[in-house]
């Protein structure tokens, strides 16, 4: 397991590399920001950025999308991937935050868990990005770049790589770190050919590729 020193060092140097890491998601407010967290599962974040525009202007409220059909809803995110699935658990979701929030998204972690197509990553996601809540989510670059660099094993859940994440650094640095390791891991060191070459902490890597 690294130890904090380092995990301090490594980060340091990804900061560098990242300085102005950050969501890249488009919203301009919670709901726009939850539908697209949940369009963003296994999507890149430039493809729901390229509908959430036209998505935005027809469903400005949580009871439009409680109210469309699953048909037009497919159809409108039929670009993505699991289009159709998306479609039910946003329509489901909107239904329950009508229903049982009085039409407000939750902030609370367990609450928002109960929302159909909302799971831990998600709803971390929404609580940093939209409430400034330290929280650390796992997504794949998350988890590539954490068990490449010794933060966490190659056997270890999610949830087991954020408890690891959290014991290892500072809580005041836990949302920016989540925007950082995502960006060195989309951008730097990648699923297929990472820049291990010019890589800053090469010597710090698991796995180094070169």
């Amino acid at each position: 397991m690294t130890s904090k020193q380092t995990a301090a060092r490594i980060y340091q140097e990804i900061a560098k590399l990242y300085p102005d890491a950050r969501c890249e998601l488009h919203y301009t407010n919670p709901l726009e920001l939850l539908v697209a967290i949940m369009l963003s599962a296994q999507t890149t974040d430039v493809s729901v950025n390229k509908i959430t525009p036209t998505l935005n202007q027809k469903y400005k409220t949580i009871n439009e999308y409680a109210l469309v059909t699953q048909e037009e809803l497919e159809n409108d995110l039929r670009h993505l991937g699991l289009y159709k699935n998306k479609a039910k658990n946003i329509r489901k979701m909107a239904i329950k935050v009508l229903n049982e929030f009085a039409g407000e998204i939750p902030t609370n972690q367990q609450e928002l868990e109960t929302l159909p197509g909302v799971g831990r990553k998600t709803a971390n996601v929404f609580l940093a990005e939209c409430c400034h809540v330290p929280r650390i989510a796992v997504d794949t670059h998350v988890s590539r770049v954490s068990t490449r660099l010794g933060f966490a094993s190659e056997k270890d859940t999610p949830e087991k790589i954020e408890k690891k994440l959290m014991k290892l650094f500072p809580e005041d640095v836990w949302i920016d770190l989540h925007h950082k390791l995502i960006f060195f891991g989309r951008y730097f060191c990648k699923a297929k050919k990472p820049n291990c070459i010019n890589c800053p902490i090469i010597s710090d890597c698991q796995k180094p590729q070169l």
